[in-house]
């Protein structure tokens, strides 16, 4: 029992310094960018590199909200987002309480033919979209970086597995109740669901905020450039003031922090909670 004992700890200590390597090595990029950011142009370039800021440059913080309409492209990302992500939700969650809870013809057919556009890579169709929001004309604006995350097959594939959790006699008594359908969703569904609503929440907020390529194609001006786009802008052909850059990138990870803090309880519950009734 004892040699066990030890063969257990033995393999426990093993997995916990494998863990903590790794943990170290997801950690040393974030520490190299937030120590980047706070270093003068010429300790950034400086060889062997150092590890710790011999001058703390705070003002770089500063000089990026000052410089090429920094704030604009904060305030785009905010407005993309918040408008983004409960357009998002509301389709997901319609979609998949309509493939959960309805039958109709060719239901699987549908429903199979949303998943497997998750299987087109996005270059593919950018050119097709944006000939399409060229002929809407939202070239530069916040509706067409807008309308390019409406709908989501992962959203319609997830809720429909959380929805077909909800007993259906649930729905049975609201419809004898007098309930309209509409109300069912509202006032039965998406109680039931807040989990799930949660954690796609998250992942398409987090999709968004970082979203780059789409944004830098159908942008022109600062007018309608998000965030991702804005701190590219610090990159210029013949030199790259990376101080700044990290310090940008720096502003462009604190907001993905601090959603998944706050939501981490429900982002976890609604991904454990999904497998269970999928």
């Amino acid at each position: 029992m004892s040699s066990n004992k030890k063969n257990i700890n033995i393999i426990r200590i093993l997995i916990y310094i494998f863990l903590g390597i790794g943990a170290i090595a997801c950690l040393v990029p974030f520490y190299w960018m937030i120590i980047t950011s706070l270093k003068i142009p010429s300790e950034v370039i400086t060889y062997p590199p150092t590890w710790w800021p011999s001058k703390f440059a705070f003002e770089n913080y500063v000089t990026i909200f000052k410089k090429d309409n920094f704030f604009r492209y904060f305030y785009n990302s905010i407005v993309v987002a918040l408008v983004s992500v409960p357009l998002c939700l509301f389709t997901s969650s319609f979609a998949g309480f309509i493939f959960a809870k309805y039958d109709f013809r060719l239901k699987e057919f549908w429903f199979m033919l949303i998943l497997s556009t998750m299987m087109i890579p996005f270059a593919v169709i950018m050119i097709p979209l944006y000939i399409e929001m060229s002929y809407l004309n939202l070239i530069d604006k916040h509706l067409g970086i807008i309308l390019r995350w409406c709908i989501n097959p992962f959203g319609i594939f997830l809720m429909r597995q959380f929805i077909g959790g909800v007993p259906n006699s649930l729905m049975d008594s609201a419809r004898i109740d007098g309930c309209s359908e509409f109300n069912i969703f509202t006032k039965i569904i998406i109680p039931n669901i807040k989990p799930a609503i949660s954690a796609l929440g998250i992942l398409v907020f987090i999709w968004n905020w970082d979203d780059f390529l789409w944004p830098l194609l159908i942008t022109n001006t600062s007018n309608s450039r998000t965030l991702p786009v804005g701190v590219a802008m610090f990159a210029g052909e013949w030199w790259t003031v990376y101080n700044l850059t990290m310090a940008g990138a720096v502003t462009l990870v604190i907001p993905l922090i601090l959603v998944y803090l706050l939501f981490q309880r429900q982002f976890i519950q609604g991904i454990v909670l999904t497998g269970i009734k999928g």
